[in-house]
C-alpha cells in the first residue's frame, strides 16, 4: 500500500497517509493537526523491493 505525503498550508505540518490508490483518488485527506483541507502532496521517493533471482 502506497504511502503519500502531504503540508499542510494553514498550519505547515508535514505529514503521511497510507491508503490505496483507489482512496487517494477520492478524497482530499484533512490535517490531522488542525483539521484544514488546504493541504498539498509532495513528491517522495519510491522503493521498491523485488524477489531475489535463483
Amino acid at each position: 500500500m502506497p504511502v503519500y505525503e502531504y503540508h499542510c498550508d494553514k498550519c505547515n505540518n508535514k505529514f503521511e497517509r497510507k491508503c490505496t490508490v483507489e482512496e487517494h483518488g477520492e478524497k482530499r485527506p484533512r490535517c490531522p493537526k488542525c483539521d484544514s483541507l488546504k493541504v498539498t502532496q509532495q513528491f517522495s521517493s519510491f522503493f521498491a523491493k523485488t524477489a531475489s533471482k535463483s
